[in-house]
């Protein structure tokens, strides 16, 4: 009777722990009874029927599914290396417990599928360079096919994507000859704007030692005229002076012969070369011979008082 008492004991025990359930705080818990679907628990402690029910745990975390590296042909007929990441979430524990066999798996060969899809439609210089475009369109791809799964793909990394070996080394050769025309043409732009910048200079420089001549010249000029003005000026007044000094005195014509016979002796200098006749020829000798009898009658004056009077 004791033995069987504590034989009833365990069992009673052992039921009792078995329809005790804890779930994690990133669980749902799916209880099922007698192979129906019953009801989805929470994180926390949960009660079941022992026997009659059971349950199944969902990870509701966020999971990444790594998908194996595949050869793909691209549009332009070159076969690369393509290796991708997808990351997803459980939206709906029960969809993806009894919609899918499983997930993981079909996950893995719908990336491939797709990825051979997208990255086809593409050449390679297009492949190699629009990864994120690849990467959104493979996560609207997934994204729809496996919402029926209960899931939500958040987003789609490609890793790698590697040409063969005979390509890359082709592409090298290309983008060095690329860098080197680019080089070039960079050399010869310098060049180009150094003349420019030469050329500019030389002529704004010969513009402002241009506008500087000017300007001293139009300076001296100012100089001279300003010169020449006073000097004129001053010619001016000492020939008013000379003309005022004359009408004051009243000089008298035979007097003003006198001055235009002396005039006349330094115009017909020695040294010079050429022979000035006045116009009023005639005027001057009038005056030559008024001084003339001036001279003689000063004479007879003299002379007067030495005459015998008897």
């Amino acid at each position: 009777m004791l033995i069987l008492l504590i034989i009833v004991a365990v069992v009673i025990f052992i039921l009792a722990m078995s329809a005790v359930r804890i779930v994690r705080p990133w669980e749902k818990g799916l209880i099922e009874r007698l192979g129906k679907y019953q009801r989805t628990a929470s994180s926390g402690l949960t009660m079941i029927m022992p026997i009659i029910e059971r349950m199944t745990k969902v990870d509701m975390r966020e999971t990444v599914v790594d998908v194996p590296p595949q050869e793909v042909i691209t549009k332009d007929n070159v076969v690369v290396t393509v290796d991708a990441v997808v990351y997803y979430e459980v939206t709906d524990p029960i969809k993806v417990t009894y919609n899918v066999v499983d997930f993981y798996t079909a996950a893995v060969k719908l990336a491939q599928t797709n990825l051979r899809n997208v990255v086809g439609d593409m050449a390679l210089d297009e492949t190699l360079t629009s990864r994120e475009s690849i990467n959104a369109k493979l996560r609207t791809i997934m994204d729809d096919a496996t919402d029926k799964w209960g899931t939500r793909v958040s987003r789609v990394e490609i890793q790698r994507i590697d040409p063969p070996v005979d390509v890359t080394e082709a592409m090298h050769r290309q983008m060095k000859a690329e860098r080197d025309r680019r080089a070039k043409i960079l050399d010869a732009e310098g060049d180009r704007q150094a003349a420019i910048e030469r050329a500019e200079g030389e002529k704004r420089a010969k513009i402002l030692t241009a506008e500087g001549e000017a300007e001293a010249i139009k300076k001296v000029a100012d100089a001279e005229k300003f010169k020449l003005l006073t000097v004129a000026e001053g010619e001016g007044q000492a020939i008013e002076r000379v003309f005022s000094a004359i009408h004051n005195g009243r000089p008298t014509n035979d007097l003003l012969a006198v001055k235009y016979l002396e005039a006349l002796a330094k115009i017909a200098d020695g040294k010079a070369t050429k022979v000035f006749l006045p116009l009023e020829a005639s005027g001057v000798l009038g005056s030559i011979a008024g001084i003339s009898e001036l001279l003689r009658g000063t004479e007879g004056e003299g002379a007067a008082p030495s005459t015998p009077t008897s």
